[in-house]
């Protein structure tokens, strides 16, 4: 008889109380680590404007080419 007044409130631990504390643990943890910091999202801004700069001169640099030697892209077309 005492085995099972000791197994029912572990039972109902893992019916009720278990998988509550295991979805707020994880939800908990969710919002700390989600999204990117205010110094994450200025350094990638950043990087976006560097890489935009410089798809611009790599486009010069092709057009640049493209009039100077027209047939450059067939030479150097790896496909």
């Amino acid at each position: 008889m005492d085995a099972d007044l000791m197994f029912i409130p572990f039972i109902l631990f893992m019916i009720f109380v278990a998988p509550i504390w295991v979805i707020m643990h994880y939800r908990s943890k969710n919002q700390k680590e989600g999204g990117i910091s205010e110094a994450d999202h200025s350094r990638l801004q950043e990087l976006m404007k560097i890489a935009d700069s410089m798809m611009e001169r790599v486009e010069t640099l092709e057009s640049i080419l493209d009039h100077e030697t027209p047939g450059w892209r067939k030479k150097y077309d790896r496909h």
